[in-house]
Parts: structure tokens; C-alpha cells; sequence
């Protein structure tokens, strides 16, 4: 019969049922004259959340110890499964031996020895020891396994430690140690050493980099990583902490190389904290000693460094916001003076709701650009603008489905300005504005199920600058697109304003098809009085009739995405284009983009750019992948990089193939190929696998 044997909490010592939550089942239990309780047949202990399974226990109580016939099967609350042919424990299972054991470790690491001793429930012994994560058979040795006369199994560290351990492919030694230790795969932090990368350049020549991990606490490691070759000398660092309020991170490297005559070094510095009163801070510190040392190392591809603190306070109806800013230039044709290098500025906006209706938005706002050249003109001015703003806002919905919104403003502006004498030093800017837009979207259904909606859309609006005309700082790069095309004025900042009478008209199509093929198509256009002279020749606003607006998107249900926008001139043709087509599913990933923009000087653009870009991931199997991307410049007829991975994968170990080509038309950075290669094995914390690849034994 099975029974829960009761008898067990009258003869067992009292900690090993302190709980009442340990449960005995088997077939047959009995008490003997010699005081020994015996359970046997299918026996099952269960014991918050582990459990245990053998062919009989028996528990000798003049010994006060456990004597259990296998086969034994143990299974932990964390995962971790002990396996024996026989064991003697003690009644609370922290000491004794165990015979022709194995151990398997989250599901990953696979531990056999001859005999496990347990010592004060903390530490397992394990004699003749052989260690792998991969599939085990019968007929052959497993990929890699580690052999060793001992091994110590630290469960409250989660660390293994190993005693003449061997290192070994497919049954041949290749490494001997006399002492290791590897974190088990339990742990996710451990100080020690990470997977090397090995790295081959054409600038840096072959070389390896050897991560070395530092846990300084539970909310703070370090990351300390030689990178040693023929060519260079460098240590790169990356720094994490976490806080109750914030975190921060460090990247930085420091080289002694033989491509310049001086030491090269960077350092990106990133935080976030919240303050008091729901306030964030947030603030980063980019700085590279030379123009060309993060791409000819391939830490970041940035042309412009931009350090800054800001804090941020949001509410339901407000937003109070700072900013400082200070830029570093890594391009050849401009100097951090031109940028300007210092920008500066802070903002308060409200949104109130007035008993007459409609929205009320009030904003006050200081910003600020400073050059420290002297020089009169564009390459010395300082500029402080100080502004407010009120703005109210009302919808209505109309007869016959019409959606009708009026809004209208007034804007002041005082503007401070020095080092160049083609503007008055203290100047004041007025500007009222007022329009509305008129809606009327037309929606259907078909019999199939697919929806239909169709929305004309016409906008009226009027604007006009009283006083200063300030230099154009903040909006020199503004453009058409389908999010201002109907706003009262298209300039990004705040120091250029569009003015004049304006009509805006636009037309979109979306379509919901019952299939799950979906799509939209819309168009617009800007009327003005006047022209906007700020504007640049490319911008497609540059004129009285702006360029036509022209944008569409196809998505399917089986992972495909097209996307495209173009501004149309009537005389010119194409200003600028984009598109970007995307496919997807379980096996593949593509996607290739293209950017055309014509010449235009305005925007320091003397020649048209035209380029493509693609990337590609293809899983060819359950052990094989395959990555690549590549970027062309048409309108030069040149590559400007591209790369190519191979990765391949199985329950235990991982490989990573990769070249890398990047072309440089830059005077102060050279062409650069890069080869990469890098290995893991699963099993411990620094190799995990991502998926349960086992091919299986052969019969």
C-alpha cells in the first residue's frame, strides 16, 4: 500500500519536520527491532520544493543517519538536479556521501564523480570529476569536458572550484591547470575572467582582448579589458553602479599606439537619477584626445561629442525642463568655435483648461549660444534669447462627420547679441498668429471585411514678426514632413518664425484589409503670400508653393514593411527621398533602406547624396546563423562599409566568425578591415546557451 508515513514525525529528529512540510510516500514503511525506520518501494520525500526519489530509505536511529538505495534522483527548488547509486546523510541531508553521483546544475552543466561528500549543507566534494554541458554518449567523448581529480561545489558562493583539472576536446588533453575556478551557471555575477575576443585589424594589426570582471558590490562592477597587439597597447574599462535613485556608466580606454605620436584616450560617462519633486537629472560627458581614435578602435562611429546636464520635471499638465550643452567637433571642415560649442536653455510650459473651453498653453523660455572666438560675425556671435508664449487651442465636431480645430497665439521675444555687428545688440521680437483646420474623415466597410478610410484635410493660417530679425541659430535645418505639414509654422527652433497667410492642403488613405494587409497613402501641400527665405533650397518650403508631400506604407500580416516619403518639386523633381523595406519571421530578417537628398550649399551639402543600406539575419539552422550589412554611397560610387558574421551553436559550446570593412573619405582616419573571433562554452555564468540545441546519441 502507499501511505504518508505519519511515523516519520515521531522518530525523525524534530528540525528535519520543523515546518510540518515534508512528506513522505511510499509503498511499504516499517519499524524494526534494531530502531530502524524503513521505507521502500517507489519512495517520494517531498520538502519545500524539493523533491526525492529512491528505492528505499532507511532511517537508523541509533546512528541518527539516512541510508538510501538508488537510484536516486533529487531535485531542487533552484533546478538543480543530484543524481546517486547510494547515499549516507544525515537526517538533515547537509553531511554524508554519496556514490556514483552526478550533478546537473541549472539544467546546463553536468558534474559525474565517483563520490560526493556534502559537508554542512554548503559545500559538495566531488572525487574523479568529470565536468560538461554538452550531450553526453555512450560510444564517444562529449565536445569539450573538463577532468578533474576534484572538485569543490561552493552552493552558497555558486562557485566551483577544481583541482588538477584537464581541459579536453573530444577526449584530448589541451590544457592542464592546477587550480580553477569557474562560477556555476546559477550565479549571474562573478568576478573572473570573461571570453576572450580575438581582434585583427589592418590598422591595429592581429591582437586579443581579455575581459577581466570585477563585482564590487551587489549594485556596482567593473569591466577591465587589455587589448594587446603588435600595433597597440590599450586597457578599456566600463564601470556600472545602480543606486536607490539613479545609475551611472563609464566607457573609457586609454592606448599607446603606433599610429600617432601621442597617448589616445576617451571617456562616455552616462547618468540618470531621480531628485526630489519628481525631478530627473540626467547628464553625460563624451571626450576622445584626437578626432580619429573611436573609429580607428570601433568604440563609436559619432562625428560630434556632446556633453550636457539636464533636469526634467513632468506633471500632468506641466513641464519644467533645463538643459547645458557643450560640443566637440570631429569633423575636418568644421571647428568647434563655428557649432557653436556652449548651448544653453531652460522652458516652462502649462496646459490649462479655460471655463470657455478648448485648451490654454502657456510657456516662458531663456536659451543661450556662446562661441568663445572674439571674431565679428558668424564664427564669434553670442546669442541669449529670452521668450514667452500664450497659445489656446478648441475642436469641435461639425455637421455631416466635419472635425474643425481653431487655435491662435502671441509670442514675444528678447534677444541679446554680441561679437557680430550686422545685428543691434538688445532687440525685441512680436509675433501673433492664428488659424484653423477643417477635417472630414470618410470611413467604409466592405462585404470581405476590409475598412476603407479617407481623410481631405485643408488648413488656413496667419502669422506675422514685429520688430527683430534675429539670427537664425536653431532652425537651419528645417524640412517638409507629414508631422508639420499643417502646423502654423514648419522651422524647428524658435528663432525664425514662417510669416504671412498660408493654406495647407493634404490627403491620406489608409486601408485595413480583412486579410491583415494594410496600407496608406497620403499627399500635401503649402500655399503661402510670401516666400520664406530661411528656408533652405532642399527643405521643400523654400518657396511660395512648398514641394508636394508624398508618403506611403504597405504592412502584411506575414512580416513585411514598406515605407517611403518624398518631397516632389515641380520643376526640380526630387528634393529628398526615403524608403526602408523590411521582411521578417522566425528565420530571416531583412531590411534594406535609401536616402536621396539633392545638393544643396545652405545646408553645407555641395554635392547630392544618394545611398543604400541593407542588413541581413538568416538562421539556417538550430546550430547555424548568419549576419551581414553593407552601406553604398551611389552617388560617389563607393562603399561605405560592410560586414559579415558567422555563428555556430550547439548545447555547449559557441563560435563567432567576422570581417568588417569600413571606407573613410576623411583626411584624418584611414580605411579599416576588421577580423573578429570569439568562443564560449555553456555551462557556467559567463556562457550561457540560449537555446536547448542536443543533437541526441546515436543508436
Amino acid at each position: 500500500m502507499r501511505l504518508v508515513a505519519l511515523l516519520l514525525a515521531l522518530l525523525l529528529p524534530s528540525s528535519l519536520f520543523a515546518q510540518g512540510a515534508a512528506t513522505l510516500i511510499a509503498d511499504q514503511v516499517q519499524l524494526n527491532d534494531q530502531e530502524q525506520l524503513i521505507a521502500s518501494g517507489s519512495v517520494e520525500v517531498l520538502y519545500e520544493g524539493s523533491r526525492l526519489t529512491a528505492s528505499q530509505i532507511i532511517y537508523d536511529r541509533q546512528q541518527d543517519a539516512l541510508i538510501i538505495t538508488g537510484p536516486i534522483v533529487i531535485r531542487a527548488a533552484d533546478g538543480t538536479v543530484l543524481i546517486a547509486d547510494r547515499a549516507e546523510l544525515d537526517p538533515q541531508l547537509e553531511n554524508g556521501i554519496l556514490q556514483g553521483a552526478r550533478i546537473v546544475l541549472d539544467q546546463q552543466l553536468q558534474l559525474a564523480a565517483n563520490q560526493i561528500d556534502r559537508q554542512d549543507g554548503r559545500y559538495s566534494q566531488l572525487y574523479k570529476t568529470v565536468a560538461t554541458s554538452c550531450q553526453v554518449c555512450s560510444d564517444q567523448a562529449p565536445l569539450w569536458e573538463i577532468r578533474a581529480e576534484r572538485v569543490v561545489h561552493d552552493t552558497e558562493a555558486r562557485q566551483l572550484y577544481f583541482t588538477n583539472a584537464t581541459f579536453r576536446v573530444r577526449g584530448v588533453p589541451l590544457i592542464w591547470l592546477p587550480q580553477m575556478r569557474l562560477p556555476d551557471p546559477t550565479l549571474d555575477r562573478a568576478t573572473g575572467f570573461l571570453i576572450p575576443e580575438q581582434r585583427n585589424t589592418t590598422q591595429l594589426g592581429t591582437g586579443i582582448k581579455i575581459p577581466y570582471f570585477i563585482t564590487l558590490s551587489d549594485y556596482a562592477d567593473i569591466t577591465l579589458t587589455p587589448y594587446l597587439s603588435s600595433e597597440t597597447t590599450t586597457l578599456e574599462l566600463l564601470y556600472r553602479q545602480n543606486f536607490v535613485n539613479g545609475s551611472i556608466d563609464v566607457e573609457a580606454a586609454a592606448s599607446d599606439d603606433t599610429l600617432q605620436d601621442q597617448d589616445r584616450s576617451y571617456i562616455f560617462l552616462d547618468g540618470t537619477f531621480r531628485l526630489e519633486n519628481d525631478v530627473q537629472l540626467s547628464f553625460d560627458i563624451e571626450a576622445v584626445s584626437d578626432t580619429a581614435y573611436l573609429l580607428d578602435y570601433g568604440y563609436s562611429s559619432k562625428d560630434r561629442l556632446d556633453s550636457a546636464i539636464s533636469l526634467v520635471k513632468v506633471t500632468e499638465d506641466s513641464l519644467a525642463q533645463g538643459r547645458l550643452t557643450n560640443y566637440q567637433t570631429l569633423r575636418d571642415d568644421e571647428t568647434n568655435s563655428s557649432l557653436p560649442p556652449i548651448i544653453g536653455d531652460a522652458s516652462y510650459e502649462t496646459r490649462l483648461k479655460p471655463d470657455f473651453g478648448g485648451v490654454l498653453t502657456l510657456e516662458s523660455s531663456i536659451d543661450t549660444a556662446y562661441r568663445s572666438s572674439d571674431d565679428d560675425g558668424d564664427d564669434g556671435r553670442d546669442v541669449t534669447r529670452v521668450g514667452a508664449q500664450a497659445a489656446w487651442e478648441h475642436s469641435w465636431v461639425l455637421q455631416q462627420g466635419f472635425v474643425g480645430t481653431f487655435e491662435t497665439g502671441l509670442r514675444g521675444d528678447f534677444y541679446e547679441i554680441s561679437d557680430d555687428s550686422s545685428y543691434d545688440e538688445l532687440d525685441l521680437r512680436v509675433a501673433p498668429q492664428v488659424g484653423g483646420t477643417l477635417r472630414w474623415p470618410l470611413g467604409r466597410a466592405g462585404e470581405n471585411g476590409t475598412a476603407h478610410l479617407i481623410e481631405p484635410t485643408i488648413s488656413l493660417s496667419w502669422a506675422e514678426s514685429y520688430g527683430a530679425t534675429p539670427p537664425n541659430e536653431d532652425s537651419t535645418r528645417s524640412e517638409l514632413d507629414a508631422g508639420n505639414l499643417f502646423d502654423l509654422s514648419r522651422f524647428s527652433g524658435e528663432d525664425v518664425i514662417e510669416t504671412g497667410g498660408q493654406a495647407a492642403i493634404g490627403l491620406s488613405w489608409t486601408r485595413n484589409g480583412a486579410l491583415g494587409m494594410n496600407s496608406i497613402l497620403s499627399f500635401g501641400r503649402v500655399y503661402r503670400t510670401d516666400a520664406q527665405a530661411e528656408f533652405t533650397t532642399s527643405s521643400g518650403l523654400e518657396e511660395q508653393q512648398s514641394d508636394w508631400l508624398i508618403g506611403g506604407q504597405i504592412t502584411t500580416v506575414d512580416g513585411f514593411l514598406f515605407d517611403s516619403r518624398t518631397l516632389w518639386d515641380d520643376n526640380d523633381g526630387v528634393n529628398r527621398a526615403d524608403a526602408r523595406l523590411i521582411w521578417q519571421n522566425e528565420d530571416v530578417t531583412l531590411s534594406a533602406a535609401y536616402i536621396w537628398q539633392s545638393a544643396d550649399a545652405d545646408e553645407d551639402r555641395d554635392d547630392p547624396i544618394s545611398e543604400w543600406s541593407f542588413d541581413g539575419d538568416f538562421q539556417l539552422s538550430e546550430a547555424w546563423a548568419v549576419n551581414m550589412d553593407a552601406r553604398y554611397d551611389v552617388a560617389d560610387d563607393r562603399p561605405v562599409s560592410g560586414g559579415l558574421g558567422l555563428e555556430w551553436q550547439n548545447e555547449c559550446v559557441s563560435i563567432d566568425v567576422s570581417v568588417s570593412r569600413r571606407y573613410t573619405s576623411s583626411d584624418t582616419v584611414d580605411p579599416t578591415t576588421t577580423y573578429g573571433l570569439s568562443g564560449s562554452i555553456t555551462g557556467f555564468s559567463t556562457g550561457r546557451a540560449s537555446r536547448s540545441l542536443a543533437a541526441g546519441c546515436k543508436d
